[in-house]
């Protein structure tokens, strides 16, 4: 079984963005999953239009490039020769400059119309707290037997004031096709109760320690004031935890 970490160590901390994107499968179902930003569909047109003039400013650059050549070795260096090479070779120069002008043009555009969706999942992330969730579910084995697995999301700390979750399967059971399903899903039901309450004591634990620390800290952002908040919030959590083993609470 994982180690359980203690919700001291996470109070102060903001979740990790990877959690809404590379880690997002190891988010637990009960938080729900940010929204989905939208696809711009001008984007592509956009990119796709300044492609298409890179290549016909290419093309169109040696294409003045040569006319300006010949009409120099015909009729002499003139003015339109002169200027036909000239604009060909700014052309030729400036032809990749398309590209750079979509590709902006499609960001800001994109980002406009983004941006309200960007901030709700801000919003969600920092609304998503670290402590530890134990969920059931059930799977179907190739060979129709129910498989009811539980699984602990535990968080994680990344970098100096972050954290992310850690996914680990903690019980699988297999129950044969032949099993009645009400005794089944009985199972899977006590199951679920056990990892409820188990959820509920991890965030009544994380919910003391966060209100000792927030009550410490008194506003200040300082480290040594952080150190002494989280240290405040495990002396709280290690109170509740004495007291409870002291006068233990009923529990299904």
């Amino acid at each position: 079984m994982s180690e359980i970490p203690s919700p001291a160590e996470f109070v102060g901390r903001e979740p990790d963005e990877r959690l809404l994107s590379e880690d997002i499968d190891k988010l637990p179902t009960a938080v729900g999953r940010p929204e989905t930003a939208p696809i711009s569909h001008s984007r592509r047109r956009i990119v796709g239009a300044g492609a298409t003039l890179t290549g016909v400013s290419l093309v169109a650059g040696v294409l003045l490039v040569l006319l300006g050549f010949i009409e120099a070795v015909v009729s002499g260096i003139d003015a339109a020769a002169l200027l036909a090479v000239v604009v060909g070779a700014v052309l030729i120069a400036t032809h990749w400059g398309w590209v750079h002008v979509a590709e902006i043009t499609a960001n800001s555009i994109q980002g406009r119309a983004t941006a309200d969706v960007l901030e709700r999942r801000r919003e969600w992330l920092a609304s998503v707290e670290p402590y530890t969730r134990i969920e059931v579910s059930t799977t179907v084995e190739d060979d129709g037997s129910i498989a009811i697995i539980s699984v602990r999301h535990r968080p994680v700390r990344t970098g100096a004031d972050r954290f992310t979750f850690a996914r680990d399967v903690e019980h699988r059971e297999v129950h044969s096709a032949d099993e009645p399903a009400a005794a089944v899903a009985e199972r899977a039901e006590h199951l679920r109760r056990e990892a409820a309450l188990a959820t509920e004591r991890e965030r009544e634990r994380y919910e003391i320690a966060a209100d000792a620390y927030r009550g410490a800290l008194l506003g200040r952002a300082d480290e040594e004031q952080r150190r002494l908040a989280r240290r405040a919030a495990s002396e709280a959590l290690s109170r509740q935890i004495n007291t409870n083993l002291r006068d233990p609470p009923l529990v299904e």
